[in-house]
């Protein structure tokens, strides 16, 4: 889960970077003084993937309740040639809010899913339900409230287990390597607990920032959370929250750009996302911010706000007993217990994450079944394990590293 959950800051900058703009046409100079541009920042997934010489292909996967997904994959590095069958497939998941760019944004020296494919890994990557590229349903409308019913739930019970069916048979392996990044550990811990037969095709789990409770999230206080989810469904109804549009593209490309507001917009993405100044690659930004945020659905934002309330891991409350028999046979919404989860799991998880806050992340430790590994980076932010700098060296390397001897046994 990326900090947009709960941090709300983010709408404040095209009120203050329109005012800046009023009073900044004062000084004409200071508009023409403008940062180079990204070309990668006005581009599409395909197209990032493309521009830096890697071949790609991309799939629409159906759910079981008819949401169209479109997942991406490098099949290869620049230096291998043809589809090898035995070359280790990993999956990799994105957070709340965010999409496959996750890891693809850096440089590909930087980059998870350049780093795996040149190490000779089939790369696949993700995209939830609701987020930037996938937003089709076979009959709902993403302008309805019925497209938007759903949270992280449902990503568990029918996004991944759909993915995971069409890369296998896709490519004729029966066992892949999973890694995911804040939701994206919540949404596997999920439906490696619930599902058995999904579970035998993880040959591995990676966990970067992992979230299972968040008790401990510091900010705003717990208390305000009751109100925020009243709020939140008074001014957003029952469908979608921090979407990608043409306003968001107008910001990255006119306005982040010019050299006045450039602090702005990276004081912004720092706050919000959780990344720390010293460890992100500024001269990025504009890439950054026209892919963040990815989207997220209502009903995902107050299951989320539900779980702090309740310090528990449980489905969505839908507040009415005759809902909750109606999904769930009880009036309570049932716990999600991750310690039926057996899949040997390596996770790495961050000092100064607002998140997956350490003391969560510490709760969470005993009750995984097959822990082989844990690492907690002490000046890690909650979108370092993406973006960071220093990522291959303190977190890629080392699961690459695993994935290798893994092969080797």
């Amino acid at each position: 889960m990326s900090g947009v959950s709960d941090r709300f800051q983010m709408w404040s900058l095209p009120v203050i970077a329109f005012w800046m703009l009023l009073t900044g046409t004062q000084n004409g100079d200071s508009l023409k003084n403008k940062i180079p541009k990204n070309p990668e920042a006005r581009m599409n997934l395909s197209q990032i993937i493309s521009y830096w010489g890697y071949a790609n292909e991309k799939y629409d996967v159906v759910t079981e309740d008819g949401y169209i997904l479109e997942i991406y994959r490098i099949p290869r590095g620049k230096r291998h040639f043809g589809t090898a069958s035995h070359r280790p497939i990993v999956y990799l998941q994105h957070g709340l809010s965010a999409s496959a760019f996750n890891w693809i944004g850096n440089l590909p020296s930087n980059s998870l899913a350049y780093i795996l494919a040149d190490a000779g890994c089939d790369v696949w990557m993700g995209n939830s339900r609701g987020t930037t590229w996938s937003r089709r349903h076979m009959s709902l409308s993403p302008n309805s409230e019925e497209f938007w019913a759903f949270s992280f739930d449902e990503m568990a019970k029918y996004d991944l287990p759909a993915t995971i069916d069409f890369i296998v048979k896709k490519t004729r392996q029966k066992e892949l390597y999973y890694l995911g990044h804040s939701q994206g550990t919540t949404i596997a811990f999920i439906s490696f607990s619930t599902n058995p037969k999904l579970a035998q095709r993880i040959k591995m789990f990676f966990g970067l920032a992992p979230v299972v409770s968040v008790k401990h999230v510091k900010s705003p206080p717990k208390k305000l959370f009751p109100f925020l989810e009243s709020l939140v469904k008074v001014l957003f109804h029952k469908k979608d929250i921090f979407s990608q549009n043409k306003f968001n593209q107008f910001i990255t490309n006119k306005i982040c750009n010019l050299h006045i507001f450039h602090w702005l917009c990276k004081s912004i993405f720092f706050s919000t996302y959780g990344a720390s100044l010293r460890n992100l690659n500024e001269s990025r930004l504009d890439v950054y911010m026209a892919n963040y945020p990815g989207g997220i659905s209502v009903q995902n934002l107050i299951h989320w706000i539900q779980l702090i309330i309740s310090g528990q891991l449980q489905a969505y409350d839908w507040k009415d007993p005759v809902l909750n028999m109606k999904h769930y046979n009880q009036v309570i919404p049932p716990l999600y217990n991750v310690t039926r989860m057996t899949i040997p799991t390596m996770l790495w998880s961050g000092g100064e994450d607002l998140v997956a806050d350490p003391l969560d992340v510490d709760s969470l430790l005993p009750n995984i079944s097959n822990l082989i590994y844990h690492k907690r980076i002490p000046y890690y932010e909650h979108m370092d394990f993406c973006v960071g700098m220093d990522a291959p060296q303190q977190v890629f390397y080392e699961l690459l590293n695993a994935i290798k001897k893994n092969i080797q046994t």
